[in-house]
């Protein structure tokens, strides 16, 4: 019980003094860049899902 306690003691210690935590600017423009790739990679996968399904219909129907 008493390594418990000890991690939960150290763990705080370290998030408390020794982490180096971003700035709020760093903050929002780190969150701008991840919602701008998430924006980017979501629209890539949409594509590739259309070309992908509309090329599948179009096989499809050359087999009917």
């Amino acid at each position: 019980m008493n390594k418990i306690g000890s991690y939960f003691k150290d763990s705080f210690k370290e998030l408390t003094e020794k982490v180096t935590w971003p700035t709020w600017p760093q903050l929002q423009q780190s969150t701008m860049i991840v919602l701008a790739a998430t924006i980017v990679i979501t629209f890539i996968v949409l594509g590739m899902d259309f070309v992908a399904g509309n090329g599948l219909k179009f096989v499809y129907n050359l087999l009917n």
